[in-house]
């Protein structure tokens, strides 16, 4: 791999873990991600009083997205370890089209539904996976 390449490869790497990290502290810290979306979503750190009821269901929610997050997160590091790394074409379009394919419907939902901070989330997460990608396209394609 060009040495240009192994530092966006890098990068992709400390992207990716983030979201499993991220992904994990929803699953083994649910008071604190309550916590980060009621605030992010609600603007306050009790959450819409409408769902107070609801919080072990949201509780539930979370960590179920979070273990999602997990599984993601490990294929893309199968991918940016074996084919991405290795240069193949595949490696770079599988992580271009999950991050899209991720990106694309939950942003528009988020918007859609008026959750707009959860679109701001989502876009910081895919700059993080877009400079990268970006930098690299020529590379494989």
């Amino acid at each position: 791999m060009p040495t240009a390449v192994v530092f966006w490869w890098r990068w992709l790497v400390a992207a990716t873990v983030g979201v499993l990290l991220f992904g994990a502290a929803m699953v083994v810290l649910p008071g604190p991600t309550a916590l980060f979306f009621n605030l992010l979503l609600f603007a306050t750190p009790a959450g819409d009083p409408a769902l107070v009821g609801a919080a072990p269901y949201l509780r539930f929610v979370y960590a179920v997205l979070g273990a999602v997050m997990v599984g993601w997160a490990v294929a893309l590091l199968c991918l940016l370890y074996g084919p991405f790394r290795r240069g193949a074409r595949e490696g770079w379009v599988a992580v271009a089209i999950s991050l899209a394919a991720w990106f694309g419907p939950d942003t528009a939902l988020s918007l859609w539904t008026g959750f707009w901070p959860n679109a701001v989330l989502n876009a910081v997460f895919a700059v993080a996976f877009a400079i990268p990608l970006a930098a690299t396209r020529r590379a494989f394609l």
